[in-house]
């Protein structure tokens, strides 16, 4: 068959399958909410189940053990989110020749981006295993709760291949508009985590946690693989497609990296400002985590909008549709406004009962402390709306240094605020250290973006 016909008919298979959506065409807003909803779902299990962790942990190992876990919380979302950003940003050329059914060179995309993936995962694994220990240490970890930590986190780093597989994996179907099938096998995930958790914290302690979260996730990847490759056998692999390409791989690599990096560099500010947090004691950090994880749980739409934008955007410039890249990017924005102004309103009325989720008789004085940062943060998701849908959307574009530039802005705010704000005034600059950063970020992204499109309309007309 020749290139041409085979391009066609793979065209032709495309629009067929379900489960995969064309986002070059049709109306905007629609295809952003039919794509967005599963992704949510499956964030929001997502987050369930992280906040189920800590719910277990915290009422049946104590204020100490639940301090552990949450002290961690940094330097897992700055590894980890390494992880994460790498797989998405390899997705990006797979969204972008999909977008202009350039197939052969999809394959080549997918074929290299698991080589990359797995050198990655080594390396990775084995360098911070090394140094967990000594992270925590100058994270300035309480010593009451250093081992624990230390037995926590030490377990979800050696996981880091099963994140990696699940979010590569996860990361193509998303390219090739199937936002369905990675929330199926989340929602797994979540389910058998759940499980795990109430089976093996008790005899383990912070230990089961971590057994539970890595074990839910490389089954929950396995599967996924396995799935993905009997579906989507129609993609028709050569020994050809699996050759090393080193061009392919540089194409990777230039939007891979910079996602990771993204997200570590927005994590350091992250790790200064829990090191801070630290500081102030085992109540403190407690307090902290439940708020962290209520918080998360209801950004979870904002993680899908701009997962959504970084696929709708890959999709639209590679079939050269400008056009419908700015509707899509006000039409997301204008759900962004009206979620978070919800969100705040239902963490105003509900934000203290959802404090008493984490632990057996809580003083008065931890609720409030929770109850605090849930607010100050809700407040400011206008902002983290922004910092989601326009950062992901020039990701997908294709200009993913933009994204370093973003994360070293929020990194320069929560730097600040562990160094120079925490130390000063206290809590109150502990609550106010997100919104502060997302404001930074904001003040980057917004004009990036109209530089990238500026950049890319000059492109096309010339």
């Amino acid at each position: 068959m020749s290139k041409e016909k085979e391009n066609g008919f793979m065209t032709k298979i495309f629009k067929n399958l379900n489960g995969t959506k064309d986002m070059t065409d049709g109306k905007p807003m629609k295809l952003i909410l039919e794509f967005g909803m599963p992704l949510l779902f499956g964030l929001i299990f997502q987050q369930m189940y992280n906040m189920v962790d800590s719910i277990i942990v915290g009422k049946k190992l104590g204020v100490d053990a639940l301090a552990a876990v949450g002290s961690t919380g940094s330097i897992n979302f700055m590894i980890l989110g390494f992880c994460i950003g790498v797989c998405n940003g390899f997705a990006i050329p797979v969204a972008q020749t999909f977008g202009a059914r350039d197939f052969p060179n999809l394959k080549k995309y997918i074929a290299n981006g698991a080589f990359t993936a797995v050198v990655f995962a080594a390396v990775m694994t084995v360098i911070v295993g090394i140094f967990t220990r000594q992270i925590l240490v100058a994270m300035d970890t309480p010593g009451a709760i250093l081992d624990q930590a230390y037995s926590y986190i030490f377990v979800i780093f050696m996981g880091i291949p099963a994140a990696f597989l699940y979010n590569l994996v996860s990361g193509i179907l998303r390219s090739l508009g199937d936002s369905v099938t990675p929330v199926v096998f989340l929602v797994f995930s979540s389910v058998l985590n759940v499980i795990l958790d109430l089976l093996l914290v008790s005899p383990l302690g912070v230990h089961g946690a971590a057994y539970a979260t890595v074990i839910s996730q490389a089954v929950s990847g396995v599967i996924c693989l396995l799935y993905m490759i009997k579906k989507y056998q129609f993609l028709n692999f050569h020994k050809e497609d699996w050759r090393f390409s080193g061009s392919h791989v540089v194409k990777l690599c230039s939007m891979g990296v910079p996602m990771g990096l993204q997200y570590s560099i927005t994590a350091i500010g992250s790790v200064i400002l829990q090191a801070a947090v630290n500081s102030m004691g085992e109540v403190i950090v407690a307090a902290v985590t439940a708020g962290s994880r209520i918080s998360m749980l209801a950004c979870c739409p904002f993680d899908a909008m701009g997962s959504t934008m970084a696929t709708y955007g890959g999709q639209n410039v590679g079939a050269g549709r400008l056009d419908r890249v700015d509707r899509g990017l006000k039409d997301c924005v204008k759900l962004g406004i009206v979620y978070a102004v919800i969100a705040f309103l239902f963490m105003a009325v509900f934000g203290k009962k959802m404090a008493l989720l984490f632990l057996d008789n809580p003083t008065e004085e931890i609720i409030t402390y929770i109850y605090y940062f849930v607010i100050a943060n809700s407040a400011a998701y206008i902002l983290l709306a922004l910092v989601n849908i326009v950062r992901f959307m020039i990701q997908g574009l294709g200009f993913s240094t933009f994204a370093i530039l973003a994360g070293v802005a929020e990194m320069v705010a929560r730097t600040t605020a562990g160094f120079v704000l925490v130390p000063q005034f206290g809590y109150v600059c502990v609550i106010l250290a997100n919104p502060l950063a997302w404001l930074f970020a904001d003040a980057f992204l917004v004009p990036a973006y109209f530089h990238v499109m500026k950049k890319l309309r000059g492109q096309l007309n010339g």
